[in-house]
């Protein structure tokens, strides 16, 4: 970390005069003008209160959050796990703030420095032959990879290749995204063990096949072990392997994709590399590929010639910009934070998040059904809730069971292809404890469920706002304070 700060802050500062932003000349305007009148509140009836009450309000309502800083937020695919605060308050810093996209190349070098080398280590850990940093988020690095694919059998004139095959386990961004780049959409089956059906595979494969798109370990949590097999068949008609690295912190430091055949994965900075999930964002979504694939990346791409680090526009096959300026800095450098921590231990990740699900799944063996048995899991894990159904209790009946016992829900009912499902990602960096715990809570959920179910159907209790009838919330939202009040009073 001293070396990170000190590369950022004292190698090859701009000089005295620096660069400064032109002073915007903007002209008051009364909120009257730009809001419409029927908004605009005509009288203020706040109570008087002291500042200590005050304070006392605003504490207790961040305490009816369910955040990782208070709780354990096991959501499948998702990657809840507690980032660094120190990474916030690096990329908080008065140098990187006031950066703007349109600071002159000369006066930038440390931060083009930090962008290239970042790069470099994606490169690394992916088995790369280059990465792009664009994409501000990992749906955005999908839509990056569809592009590409069509870049280059448009390129080699391959018009007639326009089918893309999907797992049915799959996320739900790699049809959705598939579909807007105009490709064709393959299911392919699942086996019996969660893995893809090789046979179903190689039986859709012929040469209107563009690429597969693939999650490795896949959305069950489970590794799909013939990944170099299936890398040989498509290149074997000149598709390409399109890898969701939703989940690459159950493999980082430990494999690189690349080495596998993968052409094109996208990294999700905040599931792997310490961003914060949730909230709207920002977010990353960097894009690596292999060798032939470099010439379509997205221009301006980050070069050193050996001398200087510039933006590179000089990519004559480019499949363009996909993203307004240059892409999320603060994200990548709360990254690149992160990978330096870690140094050559950054495989302790992987090394966590699979051991931690691995036991909390131990924990948990009997209390629901195991759709896959004999496969087993990587950093996350799938379990069905199908034998509580004679109870009359689902598993969304248990996730708002879980609340009341101030844990957030695991992911329920995804993947489709598992009836009841609730899908449970402890993360890497959660406590033997904390995992305990939660295992005793979904025992004792489960206990209810089959002694008195209707605590369950009528769950949760503790929480400032009980169970909802979700089709009409969707339906008619509550966005203002009144209106609750009304909705109470009837």
């Amino acid at each position: 970390m001293k070396y990170f700060m000190e590369l950022i802050f004292e190698k090859s500062r701009p000089g005295k005069k620096g660069y400064k932003l032109p002073k915007l000349d903007v002209e008051r305007v009364e909120p009257e003008e730009i809001i419409p009148e029927e908004y605009v509140r005509k009288e203020l009836d706040f109570p008087e209160v002291s500042q200590l009450e005050v304070v006392r309000h605003y504490t207790k309502l961040s305490h009816l959050n369910y955040a990782v800083d208070t709780t354990m937020v096991p959501l499948g695919s998702c990657t809840m796990k507690y980032n660094p605060r120190v990474n916030e308050e690096l990329v908080n810093r008065k140098e990187f703030l006031e950066l703007h996209p349109f600071i002159p190349e000369e006066y930038i070098q440390p931060v083009l420095e930090l962008i290239y080398r970042f790069k470099e280590l994606l490169k690394e850990l992916g088995g790369f032959a280059e990465v792009s940093l664009q994409p501000a988020a990992g749906a955005h690095g999908e839509l990056l990879g569809l592009l590409l694919i069509r870049a280059y059998h448009d390129d080699k004139g391959n018009k007639e290749k326009n089918v893309i095959l999907i797992p049915d386990s799959a996320h739900g961004t790699n049809p959705a995204t598939a579909a807007i780049c105009g490709f064709e959409i393959k299911v392919i089956k699942s086996n019996k063990d969660g893995e893809l059906d090789f046979e179903d595979f190689k039986r859709k494969l012929n040469d209107k096949v563009a690429g597969l798109m693939i999650t490795n370990p896949n959305t069950l949590g489970i590794f799909e072990r013939k990944i170099k097999e299936i890398a040989h068949e498509l290149h074997k008609i000149d598709a390409l392997l399109y890898m969701d690295g939703a989940n690459f912190n159950a493999l980082v430091g430990k494999f690189k994709p690349g080495v596998w055949g993968v052409d094109i994965m996208h990294f999700n900075l905040h599931k792997t590399f310490s961003t914060p999930h949730g909230g709207g964002g920002p977010g990353a979504g960097p894009v690596g590929v292999s060798e032939k694939l470099k010439q379509y990346l997205p221009v301006p791409h980050i070069d050193f010639d050996g001398k200087k680090y510039f933006l590179n526009w000089n990519i004559p096959k480019s499949v363009g910009k996909v993203l307004g300026f240059w892409g999320h800095f603060s994200v990548w450098l709360k990254a690149f934070a992160y990978i330096l921590t870690y140094g050559n231990e950054i495989g302790k990740i992987s090394e966590y998040a699979v051991l931690n699900a691995r036991y909390l799944k131990y924990l948990l063996q009997g209390v629901f059904k195991d759709p896959y048995p004999q496969s087993p899991c990587m950093h996350e894990f799938v379990l069905s809730a199908v034998n509580l159904i004679k109870h009359g209790v689902k598993a969304g009946d248990v996730a708002k069971r879980i609340l009341d016992y101030g844990f957030y829900a695991p992911t329920m009912y995804f993947p489709l292809i598992v009836r009841e499902a609730l899908m449970i990602e402890p993360t890497e960096t959660e406590g033997p404890d904390t995992l305990r715990t939660f295992a005793q809570v979904l025992r004792r959920i489960v206990k209810e469920a089959k002694e008195k179910p209707e605590i369950l159907k009528k769950a949760p209790h503790n929480t400032p706002v009980k169970r909802i009838k979700e089709a009409e919330a969707n339906r008619n939202l509550i966005l203002k304070y009144k209106d609750i009040l009304e909705r109470k009073k009837s």
